[in-house]
C-alpha cells in the first residue's frame, strides 16, 4: 500500500510502498478513499522535521531535557545511540479520513466488512491507503454523507468540542477569532445552533470567505472599526462568549477577547496561542472564565479509552471523542453544515508531496481545505514487502517487534553474529524503517510471515510484554531458536503453557532477556566469590523513577513493573548466590495519593535454597539525580559493591580494588544467546532458572496481596 511519510531527521516527504497495518483485537481495518490535511497542525509537525538539531531543540525543549538526564543515569555512549535512533525514524502524517472497513475485530461489534466510516487519531488515520484505527476513533457515516466530506470528521470534533465548552445557548452572541478551516466550522456549527456569530482573523480571504458563506459577520483584525463593530453587533453588551480558533504567538487574541466579552463571559482556547492571561482591568473586573478545549473530547490522551477501547458511560460522559464525531457527521447529513466551499483542492495520494509545498508556502497559491484522495479499488495490499535479497547465514533472524530497545541494544548486536531476515512490527512504515536501517531482507506487519517462513530460525520477541508468551509458545512450536525480552510470561498460565510447549519441542532453545547477569561487572563480582562455602547477604537498591498508571508499561499491556522489571533483580540475586529463590516476602508503602502506585515502591526479601538472602528495595518516589541501581553483595569476607554498571569495588582482606565498566551487558547477553546456537549448546540461561525467576514475580504480587511470606515451588 502507498503511505505519505516523513523522515523526522532529514525532513524528507515521499509516498511510500508499505506493508498494509496488522488488524488486532479492538481495531478497525479500513481502506481510505479520503484524508484530510490540517494544515495548521500539519504545516508545525512538518516544519519541525525540517529544521536544524538545533531547531528541533529549541521546538521541543523537552526532549532536550531527557536527553541530559539520560546522560547523567547512562553515559554518553547509551544516550547518543538513544538519540540516533530517535531522529532517525519515520513519522506519519494525518489524524482525519474516511473510507470503507475492510475487516474488523472491534469488541462492540459495531462494524461490518463494506460500512462507510470516518476516522481520527495521530498514527492511525493517517494519509494511507489501508489503515488500522482503535475502535473508539471510527464512526459510521450516516446515509446522505459523501466520504469526501466525512474525512473532515475529526476536525468536526475538534470544532464541536470547542463550542460544547462555550455551551452556547439559542440567540447568544459568541465571536470566533481565528477563520482558518477549523474556525470556518466552528462558525458553521455555532450558526446551526441558532447563535449570532461574529468571526476575526488577520486575513482578509478568511474573512470573506465566511462573510460569503455567510456563517457569520466577520471582520479583519486589522480594521480600525473592529472594536466599534463588535459594540454595534452586540448592541453595547459584548460577546456572551470568545472562542479562540487562531494560532498565533502573540498575547493578542486573548487580550482582544477580553475587551469584546461582556461581564461573567466566557473565553475557550481551541487553538495553539500565547496565554499571558492579564489580570486587570477586564478577567478581574468582568469575572471572566477562561476554559480549554482538549482535541476531540473527551477520551482523548487516555490509553483506556482510545486504545484498549473502553467507551464512557453515556448517562455520565454523553459527549466523547467517538459521539462528537458522529454529531459532527449528523450536522453534514441534514445539510446543517456545508463543507464545499472549504474544499480547496484535492491531491491523489501519488501528489501528496505537492500539498506539502502549499501549506508550507512554497507554491504561492490559497488555500483552505486541502483533501488527499485514494483508489477506490479494493486495497488489499501485502503484508510483506522485500526489500534486499542477501543470502541467509547460519543463522538466519527474525525480529517481532522493532521500538527504541530493540533498536539500540539488540536489532546492532544481532545483525554481528547472523543474517537479518524479516522484521515484524504492527506498524508496516516502522517495519520498512527498521529494515532499510539496519539491513533486513523483508519489512512486514503479520508475525505469520516470519512463524511460515522455515529458513528463519531464529527469533528475537520484543513486543508489548502480554505478548510475550503467545508469541514465545508459536516460536516454539515452530522449532525456532526464541529470544523473550523480558518478562516471559504475565501470569502462571502463560507460564505453564510456555513450559509445556518446551517440554515437548525438538532441542529447545529459550532465553529470556535478563541482561545484567552478562554485564562485566556482574561476572567479575561473581568469581569474587567462588569457592567462599557460605551464602550471601546481597542488598539491592533499584532508584527506578516515577511512571505515570496511564504509562503502557502499568497497563495490561505491560503488567507493572514488579513482573516487567523487578524480575531482572531476581535473575541477578540467583546469578550471583548460584541457588534457586524458595521463599519470599514483600511489603510496599500504603498511600491514598491516588497519582502513585503502592508496589511501584517496595522492599522485597528473598531466600535461596543455599541459605543465602537478598533484599531489594525498589522505588519510584526517589530523586532522578541519584543513580538508578546500587548492588552490595557480602560473604566469605568479601563485599562488591556495583555502582549502576558504570563502576564498581571490590573489599577483601583490608584492600579496596575499584573497577570500571560500561555497559548492563545487553551485547554480551546477545553474544553468548548467539554462539550457544551455533555451537548446539543449551541457552546461557537454564530454563528452570528462567521459569524460577518469572514464578517468583508472580510471588511478589501474591505476598503484596496476602501480607504473608510465599513458598516458591516450581515443579
Amino acid at each position: 500500500m502507498k503511505q505519505l511519510i516523513q523522515n523526522f531527521k532529514t525532513g524528507e516527504l515521499y509516498v511510500d510502498e508499505l506493508p498494509v497495518p496488522a488488524l488486532s483485537e479492538g481495531y478497525v481495518l479500513i481502506a481510505n478513499h479520503f484524508s484530510l490535511i490540517s494544515a495548521g497542525t500539519e504545516k508545525t509537525t512538518v516544519s519541525t522535521a525540517q529544521a536544524s538539531l538545533i531547531g528541533k531543540a529549541k521546538k521541543r525543549p523537552d526532549l532536550v531535557k531527557q536527553v541530559i538526564q539520560n546522560y547523567k543515569k547512562e553515559g554518553f555512549k547509551a544516550t547518543l545511540e538513544k538519540v540516533k535512533t530517535k531522529l532517525d525514524s519515520l513519522k506519519a502524517l494525518g489524524y482525519s479520513s474516511a473510507g470503507v472497513v475492510s475487516a474488523s475485530m472491534d469488541t462492540a461489534k459495531k462494524f461490518q466488512p463494506g460500512d462507510l466510516v470516518a476516522c481520527a487519531g495521530l498514527g492511525y488515520a493517517s494519509h494511507a491507503e489501508v489503515i488500522c484505527v482503535p475502535q473508539n476513533l471510527v464512526a459510521k457515516i450516516p446515509e446522505g454523507v459523501n466520504l469526501q466530506d466525512a474525512c473532515y470528521a475529526t476536525l468536526g470534533a475538534i470544532a464541536l468540542q470547542g463550542v460544547r465548552q462555550a455551551d452556547p445557548k439559542l440567540g447568544d452572541n459568541v465571536c470566533v477569532i481565528g477563520l482558518g478551516l477549523l474556525g470556518q466550522i466552528v462558525c458553521q456549527i455555532l450558526k446551526a445552533n441558532g447563535c449570532n456569530v461574529f468571526g476575526i482573523d488577520v486575513s482578509q480571504k478568511m474573512v470573506d470567505l465566511v462573510n460569503q458563506t455567510k456563517a457569520a459577520t466577520a471582520f479583519s483584525r486589522n480594521d480600525k472599526n473592529l472594536e466599534t463593530a463588535t459594540e454595534n453587533f452586540t448592541a453595547g453588551y459584548g460577546f456572551d462568549s470568545v472562542i479562540i480558533t487562531a494560532a498565533a504567538q502573540t498575547n493578542d487574541p486573548i487580550e482582544l477577547s477580553a475587551r469584546i466579552l461582556r461581564k461573567k463571559g466566557a473565553v475557550i482556547v481551541v487553538g495553539a496561542v500565547k496565554m499571558d492571561v492579564p489580570r486587570d482591568p477586564d478577567f478581574y473586573q468582568k469575572e471572566l472564565e477562561l476554559k480549554m478545549s482538549c482535541s476531540y473530547g473527551p477520551g482523548r490522551y487516555d490509553v483506556n479509552y482510545e486504545e484498549e477501547g473502553k467507551d464512557y458511560p453515556y448517562g455520565y460522559v454523553r459527549w466523547t471523542e467517538q459521539r462528537n464525531m458522529e454529531a459532527f457527521l449528523r450536522l453534514l447529513a441534514n445539510k446543517s453544515i456545508d463543507l464545499q466551499p472549504l474544499t480547496t483542492h484535492t491531491f491523489t495520494i501519488d501528489e501528496a508531496v505537492k500539498a506539502y509545498d502549499l501549506i508550507l508556502g512554497k507554491t504561492k497559491e490559497d488555500f483552505v481545505g486541502i483533501v488527499i484522495q485514494y483508489t477506490t479499488d479494493k486495497q488489499k495490499g501485502k503484508l510483506s514487502v522485500e526489500i534486499q535479497n542477501k543470502p541467509a547465514r547460519n543463522i538466519n533472524v527474525g525480529f517481532i517487534g522493532a521500538g527504541s530497545f530493540a533498536q539500540s541494544y539488540l536489532i546492532p548486536n544481532a545483525k554481528v553474529y547472523g543474517s537479518l531476515d524479516t522484521v515484524v512490527t504492527r506498524n508496516g512504515m516502522n517495519s520498512k524503517n527498521v529494515a532499510q536501517k539496519f539491513g533486513f531482507n523483508n519489512a512486514a506487519s503479520d508475525v505469520n510471515v516470519i512463524l511460515q517462513n522455515d529458513s528463519v530460525n531464529t527469533v528475537f520477541i520484543v513486543t508489548q510484554h502480554d505478548t510475550h508468551s503467545k508469541f514465545a509458545t508459536l516460536c516454539l512450536q515452530k522449532g525456532k531458536s526464541t529470544f523473550v525480552e523480558k518478562p516471559l510470561a504475565m501470569n502462571t498460565e502463560e507460564l505453564s503453557s510456555v513450559t509445556e510447549t518446551y517440554k515437548k519441542a525438538k532441542s529447545p532453545m529459550l532465553m529470556v532477556g535478563f541482561n545484567r547477569r552478562f554485564a562485566e561487572i556482574s561476572t567479575t563480582a561473581k568469581e569474587a566469590f567462588v569457592g567462599i562455602g557460605e551464602p550471601l547477604v546481597m542488598n539491592f537498591r533499584v532508584n527506578a523513577g516515577f511512571i505515570p498508571k496511564d504509562h503502557w508499561t502499568q497497563t495490561k499491556a505491560g503488567g507493572g513493573r514488579v513482573v516487567g522489571e523487578i524480575c531482572h533483580f531476581i535473575d541477578l540475586m540467583q546469578y550471583f548466590a548460584d541457588a534457586e529463590p524458595v521463599k519470599v516476602f514483600a511489603e510496599s508503602i500504603a498511600t491514598t495519593n491516588e497519582k502513585i502506585k503502592s508496589d511501584d515502591n517496595l522492599s522485597i526479601t528473598v531466600k535461596f535454597s543455599d541459605g543465602s538472602v537478598g533484599n531489594l528495595v525498589y522505588t519510584a518516589n526517589g530523586d532522578k539525580a541519584l543513580p538508578k541501581e546500587r548492588f552490595e553483595i557480602y560473604g566469605g569476607n568479601k563485599v562488591f559493591i556495583i555502582d549502576d554498571f558504570r563502576k564498581g569495588a571490590l573489599y577483601s582482606n583490608n584492600k579496596e580494588k575499584l573497577f570500571k565498566t560500561n555497559g548492563k551487558g545487553h551485547k554480551e547477553e546477545v553474544k553468548a544467546f548467539m554462539k550457544a546456537i551455533e555451537s548446539g549448546n543449551p541457552s546461557p540461561i537454564d530454563f528452570r532458572s528462567i521459569c524460577l525467576t518469572t514464578l517468583t514475580t508472580f510471588k511478589i504480587a501474591d505476598s503484596l496481596a496476602s501480607g504473608l511470606p510465599q513458598e516458591i515451588q516450581l515443579p
